[in-house]
């Protein structure tokens, strides 16, 4: 299992796996094609489905055009064994292809292929919960600790960063107003949640903020500015929101944010390893359902749970997401995800509370539940899988198509 190096990671929205990952392949085979005359880039499946929405162009382009001509085809007729997120690179140079390479997007920012050593930056010797819950027994350690034991301590200064960012990444969607960029007419919505929050009672009040914070940091990332993948950009909004809640009305301090994202990162990571992150792979269950996860065993700690008691707060933040579609429309990172991010955060706190009301005993642990989303995943249709075919798309194709004729027999 990797670094949590791998799992958060900075940079510009809207899409981990439709941006940032085909933008660091696009870096990689520029170095190791840098003498082509031209370039051309295949993408294939729900890379090719969504990619325009995503701005996966842009984020080719940036990198290769400056060097060479560069064409991008798009075939989302083919769909790749290994992936659904296909990228074919190809270096030509006197109308001969002197290089090519075919590399997988396959969530979170992170690049694979069949032939990738996948135990290479592997650091972490345990990768089931189970296993990782037994070691804490037997070492009175936490999570936290248990990231720290195989990340060493410079991780603390990784994810101080990583939260300095997520703090930046809200105040800044707080402050911001107006449309969201991409043809949809989707208002930004962050600083009136915060500004109405002020009007409600103190529950109410609570919950107002958590979706401000949320929807701040999604808009932030639908406008494709910096985020942090947590574990994804198409979900970067519930684990920040969670955290900086907590931070402002609860919890005083620093580091005990910083175990509770480094406790949140393990539980994302294992759902990484065992599973999967992408949306294309496994719908939005594991990204919106691996972050409420995230955020529940992260708020469950700082309200001081046992490790039974985070585990059962994560499995249900996962449970209950179970079977969640990833439709958007248009291919636009806004509707349903922003939204999604919003009522996960929420949803986060719920499953902390009822966590650490029980004794921490249920009976499906959350290692299950990461095997079911992924067998999930796997039989949900590919239309209902960042395609932008099927389900809420598919809605807004008919809605779109009805307005054009009610238009044309006006």
């Amino acid at each position: 299992m990797k670094s949590l190096r791998s799992l958060f990671r900075i940079g510009l929205g809207p899409s981990s796996s439709h941006t940032m990952g085909p933008n660091r392949a696009a870096k990689i085979f520029a170095a190791r094609c840098p003498h082509a005359d031209k370039y051309r880039v295949t993408l294939y499946g729900s890379l090719a489905a969504t990619g325009e929405g995503h701005m996966t162009d842009k984020a080719i382009e940036e990198v290769l055009q400056p060097i060479a001509p560069l064409q991008i085809v798009w075939r989302t007729d083919i769909f790749l064994p290994y992936h659904p997120n296909g990228m074919l690179f190809e270096g030509i140079k006197n109308d001969e292809i002197i290089d090519s390479w075919t590399i997988y997007s396959i969530g979170g920012g992170e690049l694979a292929n069949e032939e990738t050593v996948k135990n290479d930056e592997d650091i972490y010797p345990l990768t089931t919960l189970h296993d990782i819950m037994e070691w804490c027994d037997e070492t009175g350690c936490s999570y936290w600790e248990y990231v720290e034991k195989y990340e060493g301590e410079d991780i603390w200064n990784f994810l101080g960063e990583v939260w300095e960012t997520m703090k930046e990444t809200i105040r800044r969607g707080l402050e911001h107003e107006g449309v969201l960029p991409g043809g949809l007419g989707i208002q930004r919505k962050a600083c009136t949640y915060l500004l109405k929050a002020a009007s409600y009672s103190s529950s109410v009040k609570s919950k107002a903020k958590v979706y401000a914070y949320a929807l701040a940091t999604s808009e932030e990332n639908a406008s494709g500015t910096k985020v942090v993948t947590a574990p994804t950009c198409g979900s970067c909004g519930v684990l920040p929101a969670v955290l900086y809640h907590l931070y402002q009305e609860h919890v005083s301090s620093e580091p005990r944010i910083l175990r509770a994202l480094a406790t949140a990162g393990l539980f994302g990571n294992i759902a990484k390893e065992n599973a999967s992150i992408s949306g294309a792979d496994v719908g939005c269950q594991g990204e919106v359902g691996v972050a409420c996860a995230m955020a529940a065993a992260a708020a469950c700690q700082l309200f001081g749970g046992t490790i039974t008691q985070i585990e059962y707060a994560a499995e249900m933040g996962l449970e209950h997401h179970l079977g969640l579609t990833c439709d958007p429309m248009c291919g636009l990172v806004q509707v349903p995800c922003i939204e999604r991010n919003a009522i996960a955060a929420s949803r986060a706190l719920d499953a902390c509370t009822y966590a650490a009301l029980s004794d921490g005993k249920h009976k499906i642990d959350y290692d299950r539940i990461v095997e079911v989303m992924r067998e999930t995943g796997h039989d949900i249709p590919s239309l209902y899988k960042e395609t932008s075919t099927g389900g809420i798309a598919k809605i807004n194709v008919k809605n779109k198509r009805g307005r054009e004729q009610r238009t044309e027999n006006r």
